[in-house]
């Protein structure tokens, strides 16, 4: 029988008193009978609204409906036919904007939890000891992919299945790309990202750390010399952005990918780590993407007394996620919107024998901003108030206001076609570059977007380099 109560089954999770001091996943997931109502919430539409909008199109109400007759096993094998990292998703994919945001529950009430559904079949699976898929029949052809994040292992995935010799190469010393680096364990523990890599050695897929593509080896050399049939760059955009304001250079100031790589993949926070952070007593994060918000909330949990988001929009115009808006709120994290900085201050480091002008964060410059007309993207543009300046105290200052891709394989890759963003230019829906035999997707052709729409980009590229391939053997 449907359920048709309005409003989803809330998500256990821990106490804000408590979560706000450890890395442990704050979600805790839906038991099997929350599980099962919530699936019944599901109407089952003829015309699958949902599925189109899931950028790898999970076929969203059959997989619920398996959930529903309690069959966990049916669910999970439905998800894994087009996902190839359905724990990762379930967690951390957009849904309000993508699947749940087109769902018929949604318009008179709450949508089904589909992200939630998605994330405890995942979790079921590897809990009672699913088989994974297997390793394909080869079928003698090499593919070479760029980087370990979510476009790199989907489209690892997916050649995968079809036979192909895959092997991924990853720079830094662990796989997963930003999955490991970028997201906190309380949103993404690190297990799970694990689990999910080794589902696709189980398939045959290989791993190459500590290969820097473009230094160690480049992408044309991954053909001509080793023997790759094709190369797909899923390298992400690695490349901080900063506002070029005065102080940016003091001790205390840092980018949100390098905070977040040293506390999430360095364990840097720990008292005997190798590489250990300054985190500061009072913390800024300048930025309102999903990216503020993780660092702002890494930062509270390695001992910051007081942290701040400072974003030059409302709340109205956030780009995070609503539920990371809800949580870091909850977590006791200050909100200073319409807020634009135009100085970090410093005070001079006398015992710096480097450089002693070079000293520490003591605060930061910002002026209040009132919304103007709307801009290219349709939000409506921050203008500077009149006789609005004032002075914040902090003594550490985290930029996360966007990155852009890393220019290191463009300048060692003769041919390859960028934008002036420094964006790989690709033939829309292939991924094709402009060399022949070369794909790209992700973070590395858009910049930094999400992780669902990195891993659709690696689908449609699997696809493509499927087709290519083919081609060329006939």
């Amino acid at each position: 029988m449907a359920n048709m109560n309005p409003k989803r089954n809330p998500m256990p999770s821990q106490a804000p008193e408590d979560r706000r001091r450890n890395f442990d996943e704050v979600a805790l997931g839906y038991t099997e009978e929350q599980a099962i109502d919530e699936a019944k919430r599901c109407l089952n539409c003829k015309n699958m609204p949902c599925v189109s909008g899931c950028p790898v199109g999970i076929h969203i109400p059959e997989f619920i409906a398996c959930v529903a007759s309690g069959d966990f096993d049916g669910a999970y094998e439905v998800i894994a036919r087009s996902s190839s990292l359905p724990a990762v998703c379930g967690r951390v994919c957009p849904q309000e904007t993508q699947c749940e945001g087109k769902c018929v529950r949604g318009i008179k009430g709450e949508s089904v939890g589909i992200g939630r559904l998605e994330r405890f079949v995942a979790d079921w699976h590897r809990e009672h000891g699913g088989a994974g898929a297997h390793a394909a029949e080869p079928n003698g052809r090499r593919v070479a992919v760029v980087g370990s994040g979510p476009s790199g292992l989907t489209c690892a995935g997916e050649l995968a299945k079809k036979g192909y010799d895959v092997t991924v190469f990853e720079a830094l010393h662990t796989v997963g790309g930003v999955l490991v680096y970028g997201i906190p364990e309380f949103r993404l523990p690190k297990a799970i990202v694990a689990s999910e890599v080794d589902g696709l050695r189980k398939m045959g897929v290989k791993f190459e750390v500590n290969t820097v593509i473009g230094r160690t080896v480049t992408v044309r050399e991954l053909m001509d010399e080793h023997g790759f049939d094709a190369v797909f760059i899923g390298s992400g955009a690695g490349l901080p952005r900063f506002m070029n304001i005065p102080g940016e250079n003091l001790k205390g100031v840092y980018s949100a990918n390098e905070f977040l790589t040293r506390v999430n993949l360095m364990k840097a926070y720990k008292p005997d780590s190798a590489t250990p952070i300054s985190h500061g007593r009072c913390v800024a994060v300048v930025g309102g993407g999903n990216v503020a918000m993780d660092a702002a909330r890494c930062a509270l949990r390695i001992g910051a007394e007081k942290v701040y988001i400072v974003y030059r929009r409302s709340l109205d115009e956030l780009p995070a996620r609503r539920e990371e808006v809800e949580h870091a709120m909850e977590e006791g994290i200050e909100f200073k919107l319409l807020t634009n900085p135009t100085e970090i201050m410093g005070f001079r480091d006398e015992n710096d024998p480097r450089n002693p002008l070079n000293g520490w964060v003591k605060g930061m410059k910002c002026v209040e901003m009132e919304l103007g007309e709307p801009d290219a993207s349709g939000r409506r543009s921050p203008v500077e108030k009149p006789d609005s300046a004032f002075e914040l105290e902090c003594d550490c200052v985290i930029m996360a206001i966007g990155t852009s891709p890393n220019p290191l394989i463009k300048s060692t890759t003769e041919g390859l076609e960028v934008n002036r963003r420094g964006g790989i230019v690709v033939e829309e829906n292939s991924g094709l570059t402009s060399i022949e035999g070369v794909y790209a997707g992700g973070d590395a052709v858009t910049g930094a977007a999400t992780v669902i729409l990195a891993m659709g980009a690696g689908k449609n590229a699997a696809k493509a380099i499927d087709e290519y391939l083919k081609d060329r053997s006939r």
